[in-house]
């Protein structure tokens, strides 16, 4: 059986990765008037329920103005 001490090599960057990508999602936002699709507030729970990089993703493929 896999012990949490070997998988932390692996999962340390994509935790980091993770709360990078939710930061700069968030920061988009929050800095932002105007979306493709939905409202600042509809984006924010999208990014923060679908944290573990669904949400940002979508975001940025479905819901960030291009310009």
């Amino acid at each position: 059986m896999i012990e949490i001490k070997e998988m932390l090599p692996f999962l340390l960057p994509l935790a980091v990765l993770q709360f990078v990508l939710l930061g700069i999602t968030l920061y988009h936002i929050l800095t932002h008037d105007t979306y493709k699709r939905g409202s600042r507030g509809l984006w924010i729970a999208v990014a923060l329920i679908g944290m573990e990089f669904i949400g940002p993703v979508l975001y940025f493929l479905l819901g960030k103005e291009d310009g």
